[in-house]
C-alpha cells in the first residue's frame, strides 16, 4: 500500500495524464458532479456520486457502429472504429465498480461485443471508498463493501492523505508510474477509515434491506402478484430510472441516411418505453404494468437466474433520487418481499 498527500494530488493527476486520458468527478455549474477529462484547473469533486454512472466509458449512450453504401446489389461496408485510447477513470465508487461485472456478463459473453471489449481492455478503474454514504445508498444489500471497493486500484481518502492499493496488473503499473509522488505505508489509517464507513452504513435508513426473497427460480412466485398493478399505477414511463442506472444495458440499433451513405448506430433504449422492441407485429408488453414488471423482474429474478445468483442492481441509489414519482426498486422489494 502507498499514500500521497492530498496537497499534491494535482501533480499525481498530471503524471497519470501524461500517458493516458484521465477522467474524474468534477462539479459543474449546477453543483452536480460528472466525469470530466482532467486538465489543469479541474478539481476533483467531493460528491458522493456522479449524476450519471461511468458505464458511458464502456457502453456509450450513442455509438456509431459502421458506415455503408449501396449501389444496385453491391454493398460497401466500412468499419469506422478507431483504436481506443488508453484511459483512467478515477473516483469510481464501489457500487459503480460492481456494475462493470454485471455489464461484462452481458457484453463479454459469446458472441463478444467487440466495441465494449476494446474499451474494457484500454480502461483502468481507480475506485475510491465512500467516506460519507448517503441515505439513498443500499449497496451492502447486494454484497458490496463501500469501504473496500474493487477496481484495478482501490483508494481511501483521509483528512490529508490518499491511500492507494493495487489489485491487478493494470493497477500495479499505474502505481509504478506515480511512484515519485507516493510512499510506502501501513494500513492503520485505512483501517480507521473502514471502521468509520461501516458505522455510517449500519445507521442508514436502508441498512436492513433484504434480498433473500428474490433471486433465480422465483418467476412463478412473483410474475402474477397483484401488487404490480398498484406499484406501476403512477409510473410515467419516462425512462429516467433506466438512463441513470449503471447496470441497464438495453439499446436500439438504427440507420441514418446522411445523403452520402448510411451510418448505423446504437443508442440506449428503455424497457419502460411503449415502443421498446416494437416491430411490425406490435409490442409484446402492451401496458405500463407489464413494462414496469419487466424492469424489476429482470433485476431481481431473471438476471440472477442466468448469472449465478448475481442481482442486476448495485444499490447506488440514483433511481431513488431521480424518479419524478418517487417509485424505485427499494419500494418494489419491500412490497413484494413482505416488508412494511
Amino acid at each position: 500500500m502507498r499514500k500521497c498527500s492530498l496537497e499534491n494530488i494535482n501533480s499525481v493527476f498530471a503524471k497519470i495524464a501524461e500517458k493516458a486520458a484521465l477522467y474524474l468527478p468534477v462539479d459543474g455549474d449546477d453543483g452536480k458532479a460528472s466525469f470530466t477529462k482532467w486538465a489543469e484547473g479541474k478539481e476533483w469533486s467531493d460528491a458522493l456520486n456522479t449524476v450519471r454512472s461511468p458505464k458511458d466509458f464502456f457502453f456509450p449512450q450513442v455509438e456509431d457502429l459502421m458506415r455503408f453504401k449501396t449501389e444496385g446489389k453491391n454493398i460497401e461496408i466500412t468499419d469506422i472504429r478507431e483504436e481506443s485510447e488508453d484511459f483512467v477513470i478515477f473516483g469510481v465508487r464501489g457500487c459503480d465498480v460492481k456494475s462493470f461485472d454485471i455489464l461484462d456478463r452481458v457484453f463479454l459473453s459469446a458472441p463478444v461485443d467487440s466495441y465494449y471489449a476494446s474499451r474494457r481492455e484500454h480502461g483502468i478503474i481507480v475506485s475510491v471508498a465512500c467516506t460519507r454514504p448517503s441515505e439513498t445508498c443500499f449497496c451492502k444489500s447486494f454484497g458490496i463493501d463501500p469501504a473496500a471497493p474493487a477496481g484495478d486500484v482501490t483508494c481511501r481518502k483521509c483528512e490529508k492523505e490518499l491511500f492507494w492499493q493495487a489489485n491487478t496488473e493494470k493497477g500495479e503499473a499505474l502505481l509504478k508510474s506515480i511512484e515519485e509522488y507516493t510512499e510506502e505505508c501501513s494500513s492503520e489509517a485505512v483501517d480507521a477509515v473502514t471502521e468509520k464507513i461501516n458505522k455510517i452504513m449500519a445507521k442508514l435508513p436502508l441498512a436492513g434491506l433484504d434480498t433473500k426473497a428474490f433471486g433465480g427460480g422465483k418467476t412463478k412466485e412473483f410474475f402474477d402478484r397483484p401488487e404490480w398493478a398498484e406499484l406501476s399505477e403512477a409510473c410515467l414511463g419516462c425512462g429516467t430510472c433506466t438512463f441513470v442506472c449503471p447496470t441497464c444495458q438495453c439499446y436500439d440499433i438504427k440507420d441514418f441516411n446522411t445523403g452520402n451513405g448510411v451510418i448505423r448506430y446504437r443508442c440506449w433504449d428503455s424497457c419502460m418505453y411503449s415502443e421498446f422492441t416494437k416491430m411490425a407485429h406490435g409490442n409484446n408488453r402492451l401496458t405500463q404494468k407489464e413494462r414496469f414488471r419487466q424492469r424489476f423482474m429482470h433485476k431481481l429474478v431473471y438476471y440472477p437466474e442466468n448469472n449465478d445468483g448475481l442481482f442486476s442492481c448495485v444499490g447506488c441509489g440514483r433511481c431513488l433520487s431521480r424518479c419524478p414519482i418517487s417509485m424505485n426498486i427499494v419500494k418494489v422489494m419491500k412490497k413484494l418481499g413482505g416488508e412494511n
